[in-house]
């Protein structure tokens, strides 16, 4: 759930980055972020990279969906396997060795 979260989050911030981005002339000076330094870069390869960084992390959005959907459906069959046993413990049993 805190994955899913984190991964919200940096979508949201690069999605906000990207879009005022988009809003600054061709002719100004960008930067981007590169560990504790800034680089110079140009406007059309950073729209590129951000774009590219929200894809990704929309796919990763969705595959974590389909593992939680997985989980979930394991989850209730495991439930499902032992309340019937709990109904059922003579015939579910198995004698010792």
């Amino acid at each position: 759930m805190m994955q899913k979260q984190q991964l919200e989050s940096e979508k949201l911030e690069t999605e906000k980055a990207l879009e005022e981005l988009k809003k600054a002339s061709d002719d100004e000076s960008v930067f981007k972020h590169a560990g504790t330094i800034m680089i110079k870069s140009n406007k059309k390869d950073l729209i590129d990279e951000l774009e590219e960084q929200v894809e990704l992390a929309k796919t990763k959005a969705s595959l974590l969906a389909k593992q939680e959907e997985r989980l979930k459906t394991t989850l209730k069959e495991q439930e499902t396997k032992i309340q019937e046993m709990m109904k059922n413990p003579s015939t579910n049993t198995k004698p010792p060795k």
